[in-house]
């Protein structure tokens, strides 16, 4: 048996805000604390659409989301902790100065720009968003390796 980890890929089709955020509200049941959950899209994909879901999903008001861009770190309390992270105004040299990792032990964490890290963790789970016209997004979730 080869030492080899594969990544399990999942591709879903949305329509609309409330789609998207449906695909985040099923997955956000099945995480547990210490799930680092990276977004990647570009400017208006869905990426804060797909927080509220998992923030919805998490037992948190959803219309109490908004896009960290500014305060780069947001924290929301329902059933787990939520953190939601926005690196879209950071070099990827400023990214290590703020400790992602330590916010993990104790909740979820989602980061929105997470292309802009130094290094790809490869326990995270990415969910990669694309808008492919009109309402539609075309996701894309690849889940980690899991542990044998």
């Amino acid at each position: 048996m080869s030492g080899d980890a594969v990544k399990t890929v999942e591709q879903i089709r949305t329509r609309s805000d409330e789609e998207t955020a449906g695909v985040a509200r099923r997955l956000a049941v099945d995480l547990r604390a210490g799930t680092m959950i990276h977004l990647v899209g570009e400017l208006g994909a869905g990426k804060t659409v797909f927080v509220r879901g998992l923030a919805e999903g998490l037992g948190i008001d959803p219309d109490e989301v908004s896009s960290p861009t500014f305060t780069l770190v947001q924290e929301y309390v329902g059933r787990l902790k939520l953190f939601h992270v926005d690196l879209y105004r950071l070099a990827s040299a400023e990214v290590d100065d703020l400790g992602l990792d330590a916010l993990t032990t104790e909740a979820i964490v989602a980061i929105e720009w997470a292309n802009r890290m130094p290094v790809d963790d490869p326990r995270a789970l990415v969910v990669r968003i694309e808008d492919v016209g009109g309402d539609e997004r075309r996701i894309s979730i690849e889940w980690p390796p899991r542990a044998v």
